[in-house]
């Protein structure tokens, strides 16, 4: 089988550019969500929380981009700060419902909004609105086609 030259496949030619378009997002999220004193996994629990009436472990191993060997370790470490509780659900007590305490809650407005209007000028930098929605639906595709694989 002969190796493609990177100039002549379009498909190859698209990888570089993906991977530092999402490094160079991650260390940009991850530096502003640091300066707030939480690790991603952190963050990523207490914004998927804001404004819920909370979720399973299981709900928020789906919802969430932390995986569920580290979910458990994040929550305990969440519950020590007093941000989250751990509520047993009636009537079954194979499931425990997290949801953020006022503290947590307080935590979710004020980081949330400032990470958000944190990163919203690199996007509005780089793309119009209606490019946001189509660089949306391509990304969305492409996991995807990844996922089918999986």
């Amino acid at each position: 089988m002969e190796i493609p030259h990177l100039k002549d496949d379009p498909y190859l030619r698209l990888i570089r550019p993906l991977v530092e378009a999402y490094l160079a997002f991650w260390r940009a999220d991850s530096r502003h969500i640091k300066s707030l004193r939480l690790t991603s996994s952190q963050f990523d629990v207490i914004a998927t929380l804001g404004d819920t009436e909370g979720m399973t472990c299981s709900e928020l191993s789906v919802e969430t981009l932390v995986t569920k060997g580290t979910l458990t370790g994040v929550l305990d470490r969440l519950v020590s700060k007093g941000l989250i509780r751990r509520d047993a659900i009636k009537g079954d007590r194979r499931y425990t419902k997290i949801s953020l305490t006022e503290k947590g809650d307080a935590l979710f407005r004020k980081t949330f909004a400032a990470h958000i209007a944190f990163l919203r000028p690199f996007f509005e930098r780089a793309l119009s609105p209606k490019e946001v929605e189509q660089a949306r639906t391509l990304l969305l595709r492409l996991r995807d086609s990844f996922q089918q694989e999986a």
